[in-house]
C-alpha cells in the first residue's frame, strides 16, 4: 500500500491518532452453531489476502515494523480479500458477469428474526411441534383410531386433546412471532437518509428474482389497501375524539418533520419536498468550473459551539496550500497532507440528493447521512462529520450493553465532503475484510487517485488510507452529540457485526426436564408390556376351542389368532393412551409461565433506582434455581456498586486522602475495635477536613465547576502542598500528577448550562471518569477538546495541550498512554496502568526509594479495599518521537496484523518511565451483600468469586462480605516459575493436608457429598496460576482441593478463565451452578452455568441480555434462590410425581377390567371420559399445585435457609419417589376397580323402575367417579397449602365429571349412555362405594405420611410446626429480609447442626462478639492454626509482637494524616504476615521487581493473560 507523505517534509507530529485494542468476544459453542449458517458462505473462499501476504514474504521492515507492499491488489481474486466496493468508478470486467451485472452479491439490509410468514406458519409450526415425541405418539394413536378394526368408537373425538394442545401452542408461538414480526417491520421500515439519483455500481436492480418481484408487488398492494382502509377508518373515528386522544393516535414526528429544526454549523437548512428531501445542513453547492473556487470553499472558519469543540483563530487552510514550517519548539505545526477522495475535475450531473428512505432499501456502496439521535442502519465507514475534527460520538448500548459514549473518527481523506454533490465527485475504492463477528476490530483501506489542482494535466498519485474500527459505525449503535455524519455502507443485513453476534443465549433445559424424558420412556415401556400381555392373551384365547365363545361369537376380526393378537396390541395402545401424559408438557409450560410471572411481580426484588424488576428471560429453568450448589460471582459491579470514588493517592512518596472504607471497618472489627464509635469519630474528622479543603481550594482558585457534594478526594494537605507549603519540589510533583490525570484519558466532556455550570464526564470506564473528576475538583478541569488536543482550565487559566497520540487501554496491555505536546513545546508521554505493569517499565536503577514507599502505600490502599493504579511519565525528544511516530503510522496503516503491530510499536515507546505516584479508588459494596452471602452460605451454597482485581483487593472484599474470616487458613497459589511440575507439587502438598491424593475414587465420593465444607480453609489464586491448574493433568486435583475449602477467590482472571472454572465445577462435580455478573466480561461464565443471572449495573446491559434472569442488585439473589427457586423446584417435583400417579390409577383401572373379557379391548369407561380425564377432570388440582402450593412463607424461607439443602441434595425429585408414586397408583387402581367389581358381582342391581344398571357403561360411571374423587383428593392431600382457593379448585375438578355425565347423558346421541346420570346417581350404593373407595385408597398414604411426620420428621415438618406454635411471629415486623442475628434455632438434625469451628470447648460467642483479626493475621497453609490440622497459634492475635518492636509512627514527620496513620499503625503491628513472607503483597513484590521492559523489547507482563475486570 502506498502512503503519500507530506510534500513539505514536515518533521512535526500528527495530532491525535486513537487506536483501540480490545479482546475478542469469546463465542460459546452453542452460539457458533447458531451462526454457522451465516458463516458457511465464507468458508469456501480461497486464501485471503492476509494469508497471501504472510506467505509471500514480500515485505520490507522498518525497525521491526512490517511495511505493506505497494501493490497489494495485483493479481488478487476480488473475493480473496473480502470485498472491494467501488464508488463512482466503473466495475472492472473481472467483477462483472456475462450480462454486465456485478458478480458479488451482498445481503439485503432487510432483517427477519421471525420464524414464520403467513404462508409458512401452519406447516412450519406443526413441523416444530411434532419434534415433541409425545405429540408424535398421540398423532399415531389418532391415525390408528381411524381404522375401525382397532375399536375406537369415535376417531374424530379422540383427536380433540391433541388438537387443543397443538392449537394452544400454536397461538402462543404465533403471538411471540407476531411480536418479532412487528419489531422487524419497525426496524426495516425505520427512516434513514440515503443518496439517490446516482449510480451505485456495486448492486443491480435488474438482478432481482421474479419471485421476489411478485412478493414485493403483492406486499405493496396489500399494504396500500390496508393503509387506505385504516386511514379512512381513523378519519371517521377521530372526529369525536378529544385533542389528547387524537394526539395519542398520531405518530411521533419523524426525521423528515424534525429536519426543519436542525441548525447546521455552516448555514440553515433549505426546505425540500417529501419526494426529494435534500437532507443536507447547507444548500448543495452550485456547479463550479473553477477548481480553485472549489478549493477556497473548503476553508472552514467556523466550528460548532459545543462542549466538544472550541473556537480557533487560525483557519484550517487548504490541504494543497502553503504549509509553514514549524519552529524549533514545535508550536506552529499543521497536519500532514492526507489527500481527498473528492475529484475536483470530475464533471457530474448534480442530480444526486439525500432522500428519506427505509432501512431495508440500504445497499452496500450507498452514501448515508445520519443525524443526531439516529440509529445506524448498517455498518458504515465514516467519511465526514459535522465536527471539523472529524469526530463523532456513538452509544453502543444495543451492541454490547455499554452506555458510555465511544469516539469515532472520520477518514482524513473524506472530511471535506459535506454535500450530495461531493458524493458524486468522490471516486475511490474500499477494500474491506470479509464479515466477521469481532466487534472490536476491523481492517480495510480506502484507495483513490489524488489529483493536484495546480497541475490538472497530470494523472495523479495513487493514495490510500487505512480504515480501522475507529472509523466504523456499527449497525444498532446510536449517534450522540453529533449533528450529522456522512458515510458509506460496507456491510448490510445479516453480514453486519451485530447480526453475526446476535446468537441468542444458549438454549438451556432444566435438570428435571432432562430426567423427565427417561420417566416418560419408562411409561412407554410399561405401556408396551401392557399391550403385549393383552395381545398375547387375546390371541391365545381365540386359539382355544370347545369354549362358550364358539356359541356366542361369530368369528374374529383378524380371522386368525396371531392376527387377532396383533390387532389387540394396537387397540390397547389406543385404550391405554393416557399412560403417556401428553398433557404433562402443556401443564408444565403453564406452571413455569406462572412461576415466571410471580418472579417478575415480586416487589421485593424491584430495584427502584433503575426502575428494574427481576426479569425472567428463560422461563423453563425456574426449578433449577432450587438446586443451586455453587454460585460464581464477579466482584466489580456485582458485589460492589461499580460507582467509583477517588479516595486516596500517593504522589512523590507522600500519601494524601482521608477515607473510611468498608474493608477498613471490617479489619478494625476483627481487631476488636468498636467500629460504630470509631466510624463516627472518623466520619466527623473527614467532614471537618472536607470543609477545610473546600475553603482552601476556593481560596487558591474560584472553581465554578467544583460542587461540594461531588468532592470525594478529601485531602487538605494536598491543597497546601499544591500551594507550595512543603516546598517547590512537592508542589511541582502534585501539579504534574494532576496534569497526568487530566490529560491521559479518552473522556468526553458534557457541559450542562447553569449557574454555576456543570461538567459531566462520559468515559469508557467509571475509573477513568473518577480520575478526571478529581482533577476537576482540584482545579485541573477538562473543558473539552480542540482541533488537536485538550483544553484545560488550570487554576483559573485556560491552556491548550496537543494530544499527539492516544494508546488506549486493553486487557492485555493493562495500561493506556497519551503523548502530549505541552504549551512550551516539550513532548511528554503520560502512562497509567496496573502497578506491576508500570513498575516493570520504570527506568532501571532510579527512584528505588520512591518505588519502595509508593509500593507500601499501594499495599495499604489495597488492604483498605481500594482499586489502585500507578501513574508515570516520560519526556520524549523531538527526533525520538518523530522516529517512533513513523513506525506508528506504518503500523496504523497496516491491513495485515494491524493490532499486533500497533501493540508492538506502543510497547516500544512505553519504557524508561518515571514514576509519579498512584491512585486509590473505592468501589463500595452493594447494600446487603454481606448478609446475602451469609444467608446463602447457611443454605449450603458455596460462593466463588472470579474477578479481575488485584489479590489484595479481592481478599479484603472477601473479609468485608463474609467470605473469609480469621478462622480460615488461606491457601495462596502463586506459581512463580509457571511450570506444571511446580503447580502439581504445590497441589499435592495441600491435598495431603486433607488426606487426599486426587484419585478418581475421591472424585466419585466428592460428587456424592453435598455437605458444605468446614470453614477452616480458603483458596486464593491468580490468573497465571489458574491457567496451570486448569490443564487436564491438574484439573481434577485442583477441583478436589477446592471442594474442601469454604471459599475460593480467583483473581486476575480473564473471561475465558471464568467460563473454564464454571465448566470444571459443573461437569467435574455434577452439580447445579449459577453465575452472576454485570459486565460483558461475565457473559462467558453466565452462558456456561446452568443458570445465568445478570445484574443491571453501571457497565451496561450485556450481561443482562445474555442471562436467564436479570436483577437490579446482588442482594435480590437470596430471594430469587431461597424463596422462588425452592418453591419452584418443590412444586414442579410434586406436580410431575402426582401427574404420573393419576395416569397410572386411571389406566390400570381399565387394564384390570380386561382380565374379565379376555383382553378384547372393551372400553369400561365411556370414551369421552378417556379423552377428558387429563383435559378437565384431573387437570386443575395438579396444575395449581405447581402454581400455588407453598410449604412455608417467603419470610420463613429466608429465616431458615437450611430448608434449601434438600434442593442441593436433589431429594425432592428422585427415582425412588417416582416408583413410589407409580406403585401407590397401581395399588389404588386395584381398589378403585375391584370395589366396583365386587359391588356388581352379586348381579342384583334392579332399580325401582325395574331396569337394571349393571351394564358396562353404568358400571363405568361407578368406577370412573370414584377414581376421579380418589385422584383429586390424593393430590389435595399432597399439598401444603390448604386454603379456600385450593379447596374450591379441587371441588370444581371433582364436580366436573358429575356435570359432564349429567349433561352428556341427557341427550339421545349418547346412545347406550342415555339417562345414565339419574339412574346411577340416584343409587345409595353409588355414594357409599365412592366414599368407601376413597377411604381405602388413601388410608395407606395417610398412615405413611403421619408416621413420617411423627417419627421421621423432615426439616420442613419441624419448621411448619414451629410456625403454628408462633415462633416466627416476630418476622411480621420486618418487610422482606430477615435481619442478621434474628434467626430462630430449629430443632432438626440438619438445621441445628453444631458449628464445627468452636471445638475447643467453652461458651460459644455470638458472631458479633467474637474477636476479629485483620486479614494479614489470617493463617495460610504454611502457618499454624489451633483450629486447623497443623496446630499452632497463628491466629492468636495477642501472641503476636509488633514488627521489630517498633512503636507506631507518623507518616514521614508530616502533619497528622489520620487515615494514613491508622493504617500505618495497623501495618506495623501485623508486618510479619503471610503476604510479606510469601512475596504476596504489592510492596514485597514491587520492591524487587526490576524494569523488565526497560531493557530488551518484550510484550510479556506479569499478568499478561488476564483481564483487569
Amino acid at each position: 500500500m502506498v502512503i503519500k507523505s507530506n510534500d513539505r517534509g514536515s518533521n512535526v507530529s500528527t495530532p491525535t491518532k486513537r487506536i483501540r485494542w480490545a479482546t475478542q468476544r469469546v463465542t460459546g459453542t452453542n452460539e457458533r452453531h447458531l451462526r454457522q449458517s451465516i458463516k458457511d458462505r465464507f468458508q469456501n473462499r480461497k486464501t485471503t489476502s492476509v494469508e497471501k501476504k504472510r506467505q509471500s514474504g514480500d515485505t520490507s521492515h522498518l525497525d521491526g515494523i512490517a511495511e505493506e507492499p505497494e501493490d497489494s491488489e495485483a493479481g488478487q481474486d476480488p473475493e480473496s480479500s473480502g470485498r472491494r466496493i467501488y464508488f463512482n468508478i466503473p466495475l472492472p470486467d473481472s467483477a462483472k458477469d456475462a450480462d454486465g451485472h456485478p458478480i458479488a452479491h451482498y445481503e439485503r439490509n432487510k432483517i427477519r428474526t421471525a420464524k414464520y410468514t403467513p404462508l409458512s406458519f401452519v406447516p412450519k409450526n406443526l413441523w416444530f411441534q411434532f419434534h415433541n415425541v409425545a405429540n408424535v405418539y398421540f398423532l399415531f394413536v389418532i391415525l390408528l383410531g381411524i381404522y375401525w378394526i382397532f375399536g375406537n368408537p369415535n376417531p374424530a373425538l379422540s383427536s380433540v386433546p391433541l388438537i387443543v394442545i397443538l392449537f394452544l401452542t400454536a397461538v402462543k408461538d404465533g403471538i411471540e412471532d407476531w411480536r418479532r414480526t412487528v419489531l422487524d417491520n419497525e426496524l426495516n421500515n425505520a427512516p434513514t437518509h440515503r443518496l439517490v439519483d446516482w449510480n451505485n455500481v456495486n448492486t443491480s436492480e435488474d438482478n432481482i428474482s421474479s419471485w421476489r418481484k411478485i412478493k414485493k408487488a403483492t406486499t405493496h398492494s396489500i399494504l396500500s389497501t390496508y393503509g387506505a382502509w385504516s386511514h379512512k377508518r381513523s378519519k371517521k373515528s377521530a372526529n369525536g375524539k378529544s385533542y389528547a386522544e387524537r394526539a395519542l393516535d398520531e405518530s411521533r414526528p419523524s426525521i423528515d418533520t424534525r429536519q426543519s429544526h436542525r441548525a447546521s454549523v455552516f448555514s440553515v437548512q433549505s426546505g425540500a419536498s417529501e419526494d426529494g428531501i435534500k437532507m443536507t445542513p447547507v444548500p448543495s453547492p452550485q456547479p463550479e468550473t473553477n477548481p480553485d473556487a472549489r478549493n477556497d470553499r473548503l476553508v472552514v472558519n467556523d466550528r460548532p459551539n459545543t462542549s466538544f469543540s472550541f473556537e480557533h483563530d487560525d483557519n484550517l487552510q487548504s490541504t494543497n496550500g502553503h504549509i509553514p514550517a514549524p519552529d524549533k519548539t514545535g508550536k506552529d505545526f499543521v497536519p500532514k497532507f492526507y489527500g481527498s477522495i473528492v475529484d475536483p475535475f470530475k464533471q457530474v450531473p448534480g442530480k444526486a440528493r439525500f432522500k428519506s428512505d427505509y432501512w431495508k432499501s440500504v445497499q452496500v456502496g450507498d452514501f448515508l447521512r445520519i443525524y443526531n439521535e439516529d440509529q445506524i442502519p448498517a455498518d458504515v465507514v465514516v467519511l465526514s462529520t459535522s465536527d471539523p475534527d472529524g469526530q463523532c460520538y456513538v452509544e453502543t448500548k444495543n451492541l454490547d450493553g455499554e452506555t458510555n459514549l465511544k469516539v469515532r473518527q472520520a477518514l482524513h481523506c473524506g472530511r471535506m465532503m459535506k454535500h450530495a454533490k461531493d458524493c458524486e465527485k468522490a471516486s475511490f475504492v474500499i477494500e474491506s475484510e470479509p464479515p466477521n463477528v469481532n466487534l472490536y476490530q476491523y481492517s480495510g483501506a480506502a484507495r483513490w487517485t489524488q489529483r493536484d489542482v495546480r497541475k490538472p494535466e497530470e494523472p495523479g498519485t495513487e493514495m490510500a488510507e487505512p480504515i480501522s474500527i475507529n472509523n466504523l459505525l456499527l449497525r444498532g449503535c446510536s449517534l450522540r452529540n453529533t449533528e450529522w455524519v456522512l458515510g458509506v455502507v460496507v456491510y448490510t443485513g445479516r453480514e453486519t457485526k451485530i447480526m453475526l453476534n446476535s446468537g441468542v443465549t444458549p438454549s438451556k433445559r432444566s435438570r428435571i426436564a432432562k430426567d423427565l424424558n427417561w420417566y416418560v420412556i419408562y411409561n412407554f415401556v410399561v405401556l408396551f408390556f401392557m399391550c403385549l400381555v393383552s395381545g398375547i392373551v387375546q390371541g391365545v384365547t381365540w386359539a382355544e376351542t370347545a369354549t362358550s365363545s364358539d356359541f356366542f361369537e361369530f368369528g374374529s376380526i383378524g380371522g386368525s389368532s396371531p392376527l387377532d393378537g396383533f390387532i389387540t396390541f394396537w387397540s390397547c395402545v389406543i385404550l391405554f393412551q393416557n399412560l403417556v401424559p401428553i398433557s404433562l408438557y402443556i401443564s408444565l409450560e403453564i406452571i413455569r409461565t406462572a412461576q415466571a410471572f410471580f418472579i417478575y411481580s415480586d416487589t421485593w426484588m424491584y430495584y427502584e433506582r433503575l426502575d428494574y424488576p427481576c426479569t425472567p428471560k428463560s422461563w423453563n429453568i425456574s426449578d433449577d434455581l432450587g438446586q443451586i450448589e455453587y454460585i460464581f460471582s464477579d466482584k466489580t459491579g456485582t458485589l460492589t456498586q461499580n460507582v467509583m470514588e477517588f479516595k486516596k493517592c500517593t504522589i512523590n512518596g507522600v500519601p494524601y486522602g482521608e477515607a473510611y472504607t468498608e474493608a477498613q471497618a471490617g479489619m478494625q472489627r476483627r481487631q476488636g475495635v468498636d467500629i460504630e464509635a470509631e466510624g463516627a469519630k472518623v466520619h466527623k474528622q473527614i467532614a471537618e477536613d472536607r470543609v477545610r479543603m473546600l475553603h482552601d481550594l476556593r481560596k487558591m482558585h474560584t472553581n465554578p465547576y467544583l460542587h461540594d457534594d461531588e468532592l470525594t478526594f478529601v485531602a487538605p494537605d494536598f491543597v497546601n502542598d499544591l500551594g507550595g507549603v512543603s516546598g517547590p519540589e512537592q508542589k511541582e510533583a502534585n501539579r504534574n500528577f494532576m496534569l497526568a490525570l487530566a490529560l491521559c484519558h479518552t473522556v468526553i466532556t458534557e457541559r450542562t448550562p447553569g449557574d454555576p455550570p456543570k461538567l459531566e464526564f462520559k468515559a469508557q470506564s467509571p475509573d477513568e471518569a473518577a480520575l478526571v473528576a478529581t482533577a476537576r475538583d482540584c482545579g485541573f478541569t477538562v473543558m473539552g477538546r480542540s482541533n488537536d488536543g485538550i483544553i484545560l482550565n488550570i487554576l483559573g487559566k485556560d491552556e491548550e495541550f496537543t494530544v499527539l497520540n492516544t494508546l488506549e487501554f486493553n486487557s492485555s496491555r493493562k495500561r493506556m498512554s497519551a503523548i502530549i505536546r505541552m504549551p512550551n513545546g516539550k513532548i511528554i508521554l503520560y502512562c497509567k496502568g496496573a502497578d506491576s505493569v508500570i513498575y516493570s517499565r520504570l527506568r532501571s536503577g532510579e527512584q528505588s526509594h520512591l518505588r519502595r514507599i509508593t509500593g507500601e502505600h499501594l499495599e495499604m490502599f489495597a488492604r483498605e479495599g481500594l482499586r489502585t493504579l500507578c501513574i508515570a511519565c516520560k519526556e520524549l525528544g523531538e527526533e525520538e518521537y518523530q522516529t517512533w511516530n513513523k513506525e506508528h503510522d506504518l503500523a496504523a496503516a497496516a491491513i495485515v496484523d494491524r493490532e499486533d503491530k500497533l501493540e508492538a510499536v506502543s510497547d516500544a515507546i512505553e519504557r524508561e518511565l518515571t514514576l509519579l505516584g498512584g491512585t486509590a479508588i473505592e468501589d463500595r459494596l452493594q447494600d446487603g451483600v454481606p448478609d446475602a452471602i451469609a444467608l446463602l452460605g447457611d443454605a449450603g451454597i458455596k460462593l466463588w468469586v472470579l474477578t479481575g482485581d488485584k489479590v489484595e483487593t479481592a481478599i479484603n472484599i472477601g473479609f468485608s462480605c463474609n467470605l473469609l474470616n480469621n478462622d480460615m487458613d488461606l491457601i495462596v497459589f502463586k506459581i512463580e516459575d509457571d511450570s506444571v511440575e511446580s503447580a502439581e507439587a504445590e497441589l499435592d502438598g495441600h491435598l495431603k493436608t486433607f488426606g487426599l491424593s486426587g484419585s478418581d475414587d475421591e472424585l466419585q465420593a466428592a460428587r456424592k457429598d453435598h455437605r458444605a465444607p468446614s470453614p477452616t480453609h480458603a483458596i486464593v489464586i491468580d490468573g497465571d496460576s489458574l491457567k496451570l491448574v486448569l490443564k487436564d493433568e491438574l484439573r481434577q486435583k485442583f477441583l478436589l482441593l477446592c471442594k474442601q475449602c469454604k471459599s475460593v477467590l480467583c483473581c486476575r482472571v480473564s473471561p475465558s478463565q471464568k467460563a473454564a472454572v464454571v465448566r470444571m465445577v459443573k461437569n467435574g462435580l455434577d452439580v447445579m451452578t449459577l453465575s452472576v455478573g454485570d459486565g460483558a466480561n461475565d457473559v462467558a461464565m453466565i452462558q456456561e452455568a446452568d443458570v445465568g443471572v445478570g445484574i443491571a449495573g453501571e457497565e451496561g446491559r450485556q450481561a443482562v441480555m445474555s442471562s436467564d434472569y436479570a436483577i437490579g442488585q446482588f442482594r435480590y439473589l437470596q430471594r430469587l434462590i431461597l424463596v422462588h427457586g425452592r418453591w419452584s423446584y418443590r412444586r414442579l417435583a410434586e406436580t410431575i410425581a402426582n401427574f404420573f400417579y393419576k395416569n397410572i390409577v386411571w389406566t390400570f383401572a381399565l387394564f384390570w377390567y380386561q382380565i374379565y373379557n379376555n383382553f378384547d379391548v372393551t372400553y369400561l369407561f365411556d370414551y369421552t371420559y378417556i379423552l377428558l380425564v387429563n383435559l378437565a377432570f384431573t387437570s386443575l388440582p395438579v396444575i395449581f399445585m405447581g402454581i400455588l402450593d407453598q410449604d412455608v412463607s417467603d419470610k420463613v424461607s429466608l429465616a431458615v435457609p437450611q430448608l434449601y439443602r434438600r434442593g442441593i441434595e436433589r431429594k425432592e425429585w428422585t427415582s425412588l419417589k417416582f416408583w413410589t408414586y407409580m406403585l401407590d397408583g397401581i395399588y389404588q387402581s386395584v381398589i378403585c376397580y375391584y370395589m366396583g367389581h365386587f359391588l356388581f358381582s352379586p348381579a342384583r342391581f334392579v332399580t325401582s323402575s325395574g331396569l337394571t344398571i349393571n351394564d358396562r357403561p353404568r358400571v363405568g360411571v361407578f368406577i370412573a367417579c370414584a377414581t376421579i374423587v380418589v385422584v383429586d383428593t390424593y393430590v389435595l392431600m399432597n399439598m401444603y397449602r390448604l386454603d379456600w382457593l385450593i379447596l374450591l379448585l379441587t371441588a370444581i375438578s371433582i364436580l366436573l365429571i358429575w356435570f359432564w355425565t349429567g349433561v352428556y347423558t341427557a341427550f339421545t346421541s349418547s346412545l347406550q349412555f342415555y339417562k345414565a346420570a339419574p339412574q346411577v346417581f340416584g343409587q345409595l350404593s353409588f355414594w357409599a362405594m365412592v366414599l368407601l373407595t376413597t377411604a381405602v385408597c388413601l388410608l395407606p398414604r395417610l398412615a405413611a405420611k403421619a408416621f413420617q411426620k411423627l417419627y421421621m420428621p423432615r426439616d420442613i415438618d419441624i419448621i411448619r410446626e414451629q410456625v403454628r406454635q408462633g415462633r416466627f411471629q416476630h418476622l411480621d415486623q420486618y418487610e422482606a429480609y430477615v435481619p442478621p442475628g434474628k434467626l430462630p434455632s430449629a430443632a432438626s438434625s440438619e438445621v441445628s447442626e453444631p458449628v464445627k469451628a468452636n471445638q475447643r470447648g467453652g461458651k460459644a460467642l455470638d458472631e458479633d462478639e467474637r474477636p476479629m483479626y485483620p486479614p494479614s493475621v489470617a493463617n495460610t497453609g504454611t502457618t499454624h492454626n489451633p483450629r486447623s490440622q497443623t496446630g499452632s497459634d497463628g491466629t492468636d492475635y495477642t501472641g503476636h509482637r509488633r514488627s521489630l518492636d517498633q512503636p507506631p509512627r507518623s507518616s514521614f514527620d508530616r502533619p497528622l494524616r489520620p487515615s494514613f496513620d491508622r493504617m500505618r499503625d495497623s501495618m506495623d503491628r501485623i508486618r510479619p504476615s503471610f503476604e510479606a513472607s510469601n512475596d504476596f503483597t504489592s510492596a514485597a513484590l514491587l520492591t524487587r521487581l526490576e524494569s523488565s521492559h526497560s531493557g530488551t523489547p518484550t510484550r510479556r507482563t506479569l499478568h499478561g493473560n488476564s483481564s483487569l475486570r
